[in-house]
């Protein structure tokens, strides 16, 4: 596995010493935030995980005003001790799973215009902060981030352990649904971002499946439409102890496509 000291990965030059640079949000910024946030926040209050929508009171988000990294560093450094490191955008996955392994989440800063409030090729600040940041307070959740990348770092030279990781990593952190008191609820990132797919994976269109770690290495996913299967979990515990399975089953793969 890489093995880096926090500082290491911080010093890395891809990151150029980003910053969020909040005083440079124009009025559409604002703008548009407020749309999307209002406009999820309706959707989600009877469609997200209980969690997640505690999160958001946690790291003190709101539609006036867009999501300040610096306050919400503070809030999850009492809780997790994770954080936010800005990034340029989509970063080369040797750096990416190098962060969630130090408990740093990569979140870009540039918000997506008017125009393309529905959809982006990349994730925007939206998805990173609204999406992502509310679950980095649970534990369970976390504590399965840093694990996957500690795995991922294991195979970082072997673009098919890379390429099967990020199966689970997708339909998992990204397009996850948990059971909540026997409820389906959503609390992937790619959904939670989405009014389309919000509604979309919670009706009767989609397969359901529960989640099981060799049947997701075996998924293909798709990144320009709905997906039509999901994964469930019964809880976010659910996901750091498939941890050890993960890695068997990863094994198993790698050995029969050498």
């Amino acid at each position: 596995m890489i093995e880096r000291k926090p500082e290491d990965v911080f010093l890395d030059p891809r990151l150029k010493k980003l910053d969020q640079e909040y005083d440079s949000y124009t009025p559409e910024d604002f703008q548009v935030w407020r749309i999307l946030y209002e406009r999820q926040y309706k959707i989600l209050a009877g469609a997200a995980s209980e969690k997640f929508m505690k999160g958001l009171e946690t790291i003190g988000f709101s539609a006036d005003s867009i999501a300040n990294f610096e306050e919400v560093n503070k809030s999850l450094a009492g809780v997790t001790g994770w954080a936010i490191q800005v990034v340029p955008g989509l970063i080369d996955d040797d750096l990416f799973f190098s962060l969630l392994y130090h408990k740093r989440f990569p979140a870009s800063t540039w918000l997506r215009k008017k125009e393309n409030l529905d959809y982006l090729e990349e994730p925007d600040m939206f998805h990173d902060a609204f999406a992502h940041l509310p679950l980095l307070t649970d534990p369970d959740y976390t504590r399965f981030l840093k694990d996957l990348a500690a795995i991922a770092l294991k195979h970082i030279d072997n673009p098919l352990a890379i390429d099967l990781l990020s199966r689970i990593y997708w339909y998992t952190i990204e397009f996850g649904l948990i059971r909540e008191k026997g409820q389906l609820r959503v609390y992937g990132a790619g959904i939670l971002s989405s009014a389309g797919e919000t509604k979309f994976c919670l009706s009767d269109e989609p397969q359901h499946f529960p989640y099981e770690v060799e049947m997701v290495l075996n998924t293909p996913y798709w990144k320009n439409k709905f997906q039509d299967r999901y994964f469930i979990i019964e809880d976010y515990a659910a996901l750091y102890t498939s941890v050890p399975l993960i890695e068997e089953k990863l094994a198993g793969l790698l050995e029969k496509g050498d």
